[in-house]
C-alpha cells in the first residue's frame, strides 16, 4: 500500500490524476467515527509534512495528523484505506 503522504502528493501534483473529486476520511476521536471531507476543504502547510488543517462547520480550525487518515475516495470510489 502506498503511504498516505505519497498519495496526497500525487493528488496535489499529478494534474491528470488530481482532476477528480477527492474526499479524505479521517478518524475523529471525539465522535469516535470516520469523517469524510472534500479535499478542497483541506489546507496543507508547506512546512508541515505530518498533518493538514481543516475548518469545521462552526469555523474552528483543526490540525489533523496524517496517521488519522483512514480512507481516500476518488469520485466516490474508495482508492486507499488503512485499518482503524
Amino acid at each position: 500500500m502506498m503511504p498516505i503522504h505519497e498519495l496526497l502528493s500525487r493528488i496535489r501534483w499529478d494534474k491528470t490524476f488530481g482532476q477528480a473529486n477527492f474526499e479524505i476520511g479521517y478518524y475523529d476521536r471525539i465522535e469516535d467515527r470516520i469523517i469524510r471531507v472534500p479535499m478542497r476543504e483541506i489546507f496543507f502547510e508547506p512546512s508541515d509534512h505530518f498533518a493538514f488543517d481543516l475548518y469545521d462547520h462552526e469555523g474552528e480550525l483543526h490540525n489533523i495528523p496524517l496517521h488519522r487518515v483512514k480512507q481516500v475516495f476518488r469520485n466516490d470510489e474508495l482508492i486507499w484505506h488503512r485499518e482503524h
